[in-house]
């Protein structure tokens, strides 16, 4: 009965203490992501993310998008990368991102398109290669806000020293969801 009782403290404190790091981790990426590291960089990369059946971008992408266009206009960077793949409805995310800037008045040569960028941390590899040849030292990455510390953490990995980032401003209530699943996706590229 000891026995028993001691591993049922003992366990007890485990996940007590789990459950603290996730907590107080979860407050970190909300804090980081919440709070927009705007700077002139060389470069802003656009992660994708869903497009509708009629191929146009969903509003979380749109919303990327449009924060991308605002800080365009606002002269922080003169190109923009825009990564996505190609998923399950068919369409090049990267492509359509693409075409909404331009539908948006972001001349075509201000646009990069990375088509394979499937993941955060592809993408971080595809800006890298994409970019080997053009004197780039800063990027700015622009996502939503419980996906820019794991974004970072993939652009740092990779040896990208100035990384800012800027956060869309769209919630939704998918995003507690996405929220927790942040946790064990940044131990994942951690250990990369």
């Amino acid at each position: 009965m000891r026995f028993k009782r001691k591993l049922f403290i003992n366990v007890s404190f485990v996940m007590s203490l789990f459950f603290a790091w996730f907590v107080i981790h979860t407050i970190i990426i909300l804090v980081d992501g919440l709070n927009d590291e705007v700077a002139n960089v060389d470069v802003a990369v656009v992660l994708g993310n869903k497009v509708e059946l009629d191929g146009v971008p969903s509003d979380r992408l749109k919303a990327r998008l449009d924060k991308a266009i605002e800080l365009f206009e606002d002269g922080y960077f003169p190109l923009i990368l825009v990564s996505g793949g190609v998923g399950k409805e068919g369409y090049d995310e990267a492509e359509i991102m693409k075409d909404y800037l331009q539908q948006n008045d972001v001349p075509s040569e201000a646009i990069l398109v990375d088509s394979d960028g499937y993941n955060s941390f592809r993408t971080a590899q595809n800006t890298k290669e994409i970019i080997s040849d053009m004197n780039v030292e800063s990027v700015l990455v622009i996502s939503q806000y419980f996906h820019i510390t794991r974004t970072k953490l993939a652009f740092r990995k990779l040896g990208f020293r100035h990384i800012y980032s800027a956060h869309a401003d769209y919630v939704e209530s998918r995003d507690i969801y996405s929220t927790i699943r942040e946790f064990p996706a940044y131990y994942k590229y951690l250990l990369k």
